[in-house]
C-alpha cells in the first residue's frame, strides 16, 4: 500500500487492541545471576520482589515512584509500624500498572522481624506474596 495525501492509513481497524508485554530477564536472587526471560504472572512476581527489595529514593537508576520507604519505619511503635507498612507496600506495588490491587494483608511481629503477607491481584491472575523486614 502506497500512502496518498498527507496521512498514512492503517490496516489495523478500530477493534485493534495493543497489549503491552511484561517480557523481562529472569533474575535469580539467590545467585544474583540473570538467566533467560520470563513473562506474564512470573514477571509480575519478580517485579513485586524487586520493588519490595528496593529502598525508595536511594538509587538514581530508578524513578522516584519505584521502591518502598522502609528506613523511616525503624523504631516506630508497633501500631504505627503495622499501619504504615500496609500502606507503603500497597502504595509501592500499585505504581506498577500490571497490578490492580493488594488485598488481604496481614502483618505479624516475630522476635526479630516483621512479616507482611498479602495477595497481589492482576488482570492475568492473583498470587500470594510476602515481605519480611528484619
Amino acid at each position: 500500500m502506497i500512502p496518498t495525501g498527507n496521512s498514512i492509513g492503517t490496516e489495523l481497524g478500530d477493534d485493534f487492541d495493543l497489549q503491552s508485554t511484561s517480557l523481562t530477564y529472569r533474575f535469580d536472587p539467590k545467585s544474583g545471576l540473570i538467566s533467560g526471560k520470563i513473562d506474564g504472572i512470573e514477571a509480575v512476581k519478580q517485579a513485586v520482589f524487586k520493588i519490595l527489595q528496593t529502598e525508595r529514593f536511594q538509587y538514581l537508576a530508578y524513578d522516584s515512584d519505584y521502591g518502598i520507604e522502609m528506613i523511616s519505619l525503624l523504631g516506630q511503635d508497633r501500631r504505627i509500624y503495622r499501619s504504615e507498612l500496609k500502606r507503603r507496600i500497597e502504595e509501592a506495588l500499585l505504581q506498577d500498572e500490571r497490578i490492580d490491587a493488594v488485598e488481604d494483608m496481614e502483618v505479624s511481629f516475630q522476635e526479630n522481624a516483621v512479616l507482611a503477607r498479602f495477595t497481589v491481584v492482576t488482570p492475568i491472575g492473583s498470587f500470594q506474596a510476602s515481605q519480611e523486614v528484619i
